[in-house]
């Protein structure tokens, strides 16, 4: 609901309301059954692209159109109904199409962002691996330049998009030498879908997200071009930090998605159900649960919106500067995130046992929340991040 947001003016309130509908006419009542078959909703996605939503960060000269804030409201009304189709917009804009629109040569950009911003392909990006996480500096995927083309030997893994019916490319990292201080030079390199000597593994079997896609992806001497190098050589790491900003507040989005389908999930579900002779709302102990998720939802909402509106700013050469947004996303993303994951608990003890059982969507919540606090950076190395924004030197 618009006028519950923290983004009060008409345009948004309105594509708020567009995006509403959509995700109550054209998801919700799907969600539970691709949750249950494990089963990425292709078609829902096309429809997604036809609506926009992929572009809504984009260069405009590639069909893309809207703000940052847009692709935020985007994706909390989507994740209030679903959260993988949530998380499969996040990614598909953040790791998909940004990498290529901000660091892309024109000719990557005219080859590949048309059909990623239409979402009738899609991209995923190969960063983490099976023996790094967070330490994504010490990459051990290795591309060599042998004549014309960069032969990739590695694997990667919890690669989100990487092996639909849509996909269409992944851009991984990897070592392509060794800088002048003794450390890996890591580079970025795109890697279309088909490649000979690229597998994308079988699908994991994931506590949560049942429905978004997500391989671990092997290279065996898979060879490209020299110019799917993507950016500066040897920059790599430092472009998919540049860029991890926005998907923590798309992320935080997500996860205020989640805590408002809590919030009314289960105040709903108080004023339906009757104990002792009255709705259990009534009670002093389930109404002050709703409020913690009410002010949960609003607090969030605050978190992400502001750190949208600084992208926005910055986008027209107006914001506070990069040090100030960093911050900010860092901050959405602990604070909401986290949020997130208090109020699936909750919203299921409200739902009492009914809350775990697989016919009420809160148990979809409950399972798909964790992994909030744990992608785009996980809540550790965000305390990291806004530790040292205070100057002090922790590691």
């Amino acid at each position: 609901m618009a006028e519950e947001s923290s983004v009060a003016d008409k345009e948004h309130q309105d594509f708020r309301t567009v995006m509403a509908d959509f995700a109550a006419a054209e998801v919700a009542p799907y969600a539970a059954g691709w949750d249950a078959e494990h089963r990425f909703p292709s078609e829902a996605v096309g429809k997604l692209g036809e609506l926009g939503v992929f572009g809504l960060h984009a260069p405009e000269e590639y069909g893309g159109a809207g703000d940052f804030t847009s692709l935020c409201i985007a994706i909390e009304e989507i994740g209030r109904v679903d959260q993988s189709l949530g998380i499969t917009v996040e990614a598909a804009v953040g790791l998909g199409i940004n990498p290529i629109a901000t660091f892309g040569t024109p000719e990557q950009k005219q080859r590949w962002l048309p059909d990623l911003v239409a979402g009738t392909a899609l991209a995923g990006f190969g960063l983490t691996e099976p023996e790094n996480g967070s330490d994504a500096g010490a990459t051990r995927t290795r591309a060599e330049l042998v004549g014309d083309q960069w032969v990739i030997t590695g694997a990667k893994q919890f690669i989100t998009n990487s092996g639909t019916d849509r996909t269409s490319l992944v851009t991984v990292t990897a070592r392509t030498g060794t800088r002048p201080d003794g450390r890996a030079e890591i580079s970025a390199i795109i890697v279309p879908t088909g490649t000979r000597g690229f597998t994308v593994e079988p699908a994991y079997d994931k506590l949560g997200w049942h429905s978004s896609d997500t391989h671990p992806l092997t290279f065996t001497d898979a060879a490209v071009p020299a110019d799917h190098l993507l950016g500066e050589r040897g920059r790599g790491y430092a472009q998919f930090l540049a860029i991890l900003d926005d998907g923590r507040v798309a992320i935080a989005a997500l996860a205020l998605g989640c805590i408002r389908a809590c919030r009314d999930l289960g105040l709903q579900y108080a004023g339906e159900r009757t104990a002792f002779g009255v709705p259990i709302g009534s009670k002093q102990a389930v109404a002050f649960q709703l409020a913690d998720l009410d002010v949960m939802a609003h607090t969030a909402d605050l978190l992400v919106y502001s750190a949208a509106a600084m992208r926005d700013a910055i986008d027209r050469g107006t914001g506070p500067g990069l040090k100030a947004y960093k911050r900010a996303a860092s901050i959405a993303k602990l604070q909401a995130t986290e949020y997130a994951v208090t109020a699936t608990r909750i919203a299921a003890q409200i739902f009492g046992g009914y809350g775990f059982m697989e016919e009420y969507p809160i148990t979809r919540f409950y399972r798909d929340a964790k992994i909030l606090e744990i992608g785009e950076g996980t809540s550790e190395v965000q305390r990291l991040l806004i530790a040292r924004g205070l100057g002090l030197d922790v590691e």
